[in-house]
């Protein structure tokens, strides 16, 4: 998504537009967010649902501009993002700095956030109740920002959003829709995952095309 030069120019000097999107309810914008998903953050920030509360330093809600078109989702911050508070500031998150540099993308021009919001012990894997203690604070992330395509970014990513059981290998290469938004959705590896497995790139390379693919059909349908 273009940000327009005027757009820009106010940004930078601390100037946020008040935009309207297509919803249930009218957001006003306030620094980064509106007023209803800083509502949801702070309910996050409060979160003592599940044990991983215990040990953390931040909760990692999400970052980027919630009228972004593109929303890539992955499953839990690691130790940087446990530090920082924000999603992807690690090796991964360089990586996937440059993937979507690949496909003509800036980073702040995406919403990037992750299934869990705490991070794990050792950066385990989530734990069934910790997604499904976590899960709905995504669905609501999901429904103030509705983004025009969604990437999952691993499987626990893919099965959470899908409602699936599938493995990565079945629910890659195909085109699905997010809940009864019927928000494009496509699946593909994640950016920690590619760090040990260089091989598969080339792959990620490929659901990012076809996620440009979907992307660009979908805002063709809706100009027709």
């Amino acid at each position: 998504m273009a940000i327009h030069p005027r757009s820009q120019h106010l940004r930078e000097i601390g100037i946020v537009r008040w935009q309207r999107r297509a919803s249930n309810t009218t957001s006003v914008r306030v620094d980064g967010g509106s007023i209803e998903l800083k509502a949801l953050s702070d309910k996050v920030r409060q979160c003592q649902a599940c044990s991983l509360h215990l040990r953390r330093q931040n909760t990692v809600f999400g970052h980027g501009p919630i009228e972004a078109d593109w929303l890539f989702v992955g499953e839990a911050p690691g130790s940087n993002e446990d530090k920082q508070g924000l999603p992807f500031v690690g090796r991964a998150g360089q990586l996937l700095n440059s993937i979507l540099f690949s496909i003509g993308l800036a980073r702040d021009e995406v919403y990037i956030t992750n299934v869990l919001k705490c991070r794990p012990p050792a950066n385990r894997d989530p734990m069934g109740e910790e997604v499904i203690q976590c899960e709905p604070y995504l669905h609501d992330q999901i429904n103030h920002i509705r983004p025009e395509i969604i990437v999952a970014m691993g499987r626990f990513a893919a099965q959470a959003l899908l409602k699936s059981t599938s493995s990565i290998a079945e629910l890659r290469g195909q085109g699905h829709e997010y809940s009864e938004l019927k928000i494009p959705l496509v699946v593909t590896y994640h950016p920690a995952y590619l760090l040990r497995s260089l091989l598969e790139k080339q792959k990620v390379w490929k659901d990012l095309q076809f996620a440009q693919s979907l992307f660009s059909g979908s805002k063709n349908e809706r100009s027709i």
